[in-house]
C-alpha cells in the first residue's frame, strides 16, 4: 500500500513495479479513492508505506520495505540484511527521519 499522490513513493514504487517479482505482488494506491478504504484506514496507510502479508500480517515502514525487497529481484540482498539482528530497527530510524523531511521533499519535486 503505497501513497499515490506522493510524487516520492510514486517513483519509487515505479521502480518496483517494473520489475518481475519473485512472488505475486499487489499494488495499492491508497490515495485514489476507487481503492475501497475508509478515510481513517486512507491516512494511516498515506502517514506511512504498507504491506500485508498472505498471512493477513500487516507490516509498516522499514519493517513493510525488508517483505517488499524479499520479493523484488535485485533487491533481495537488501531485504536479508534487513533481516539481520538490529537492522530493521535502524532502517526503522532512518524511515521515521525520512518521513519528517519527506513534505519538504514532495514540495521540490512537485
Amino acid at each position: 500500500m503505497y501513497d499515490g499522490a506522493c510524487p516520492l513513493c510514486r517513483t519509487e514504487i515505479g521502480v518496483y513495479q517494473s520489475l518481475k517479482p519473485l512472488e505475486p505482488v499487489k499494488w495499492l494506491d491508497v490515495s485514489a479513492l476507487q481503492a475501497g478504504i475508509s478515510p481513517e484506514q486512507r491516512a494511516l496507510y498515506m502517514a506511512r508505506f504498507h504491506v500485508r502479508q498472505k498471512d493477513g500480517q500487516l507490516l509498516s515502514g522499514a519493517a513493510a520495505f525488508v517483505a517488499l525487497w524479499l520479493a523484488m529481484p535485485g533487491w533481495r540482498w537488501l531485504g536479508r540484511l534487513g533481516r539481520l539482528p538490529g537492522v530493521t530497527p535502524l532502517l526503522e530510524l532512518m524511515y521515521r527521519g525520512f518521513l519528517r523531511i519527506r513534505p519538504y521533499m514532495q514540495r521540490l519535486v512537485k
